[in-house]
C-alpha cells in the first residue's frame, strides 16, 4: 500500500473519530481528543494573554525606553552646560565689553559736525573735490539711529579708493552706501574741463549711527504725534 494511501486513511479515520465524538459527553472522549482539545484550548488562552497583557506590557516598555534615551539626552546636555557655565559667563562678559565698545564709537549728536569735518579732511586729503556734502534726515531704528550723509565728490579711482579706505579708519563707525560712478557731460563747460581730466563724479551716501535707548524713541514719536 502507498504511502499516500495510508495518510488518506489516516485522515479519514481522524474526521471519523472527531464526527464519533459525544460533546454532551466529553468525559467519554478518548484519551487523544481530551489531549487536543487541552491543547486547543491552552493555545487560546495563550494567545488571549499575550494579546491583552504581553502586548500591553511590551507597548509600555518601549515607552519607557524612549522616555530613558530623552533624559539621558537632557542630562548630557545639561551636564555639558555644567561643563561649561564658565566659559559661557566669560564669553558673555566678552559681548558685554564689546558691545560697550561699539556704543562707544557711535556719535553723539554734539558730534556730528566734528565727524563731517573728518569726512571732508578725509576727502581732501585723498584729492577729492567736493561738490556737496548734505546731512539728510535721521532715520530712527529699533535700537539705534541712522545719519545719513549725501556725498558728491569729483575726484578719479585713486582718490576714491583713498578716500574710502580712509573713512573705514575713521574713529567713529561709518559705512558707505549707494555707490554711483559717473562720467561728466562733455558738453558743458566745467563738465567737459573734467572730462578732458580724466575726473569723475561720485554719489556716494554715508552713514554714522547713534545708540538710541526705546525710552528716547517713545519719547520722540509722542512729541511728534503732539506737534501734528
Amino acid at each position: 500500500m502507498k504511502t499516500s494511501e495510508l495518510k488518506d486513511m489516516d485522515l479519514r479515520e481522524l474526521i471519523d473519530q472527531l464526527n464519533s465524538l459525544d460533546f454532551e459527553n466529553v468525559g467519554g472522549w478518548p484519551a487523544p481528543a481530551k489531549a487536543g482539545v487541552a491543547t486547543l484550548v491552552l493555545l487560546v488562552v495563550l494567545g488571549l494573554g499575550y494579546f491583552f497583557f504581553i502586548a500591553d506590557a511590551n507597548q509600555l516598555l518601549e515607552q519607557q525606553r524612549n522616555e530613558e534615551i530623552s533624559l539621558l539626552k537632557s542630562y548630557e546636555k545639561k551636564a555639558f552646560e555644567a561643563h561649561n557655565l564658565d566659559q559661557f559667563r566669560a564669553q558673555l562678559v566678552d559681548m558685554e565689553q564689546t558691545f560697550g565698545a561699539l556704543l562707544k564709537q557711535l556719535p553723539k549728536e554734539t558730534e556730528v559736525p566734528g565727524l563731517l569735518e573728518d569726512i571732508t579732511h578725509t576727502g581732501l586729503g585723498s584729492g577729492l573735490e567736493f561738490e556737496e556734502i548734505k546731512l539728510e534726515d535721521e532715520v530712527e531704528q529699533e535700537f539705534y539711529a541712522e545719519l545719513p550723509i549725501k556725498v558728491t565728490a569729483i575726484g578719479d579711482y585713486h582718490s576714491f579708493g583713498a578716500f574710502v579706505s580712509g573713512v573705514s579708519g575713521l574713529p567713529r563707525i561709518v559705512t558707505l552706501h549707494d555707490f554711483s560712478i559717473s562720467v561728466p557731460d562733455e558738453g558743458k563747460g566745467k563738465e567737459k574741463e573734467m572730462a578732458s581730466l580724466g575726473l569723475l563724479r561720485l554719489d556716494v551716501t554715508a552713514k554714522t549711527y547713534r545708540y538710541s535707548s526705546n525710552d528716547g524713541a517713545v519719547t520722540k514719536n509722542a512729541s511728534a504725534g503732539k506737534n501734528k
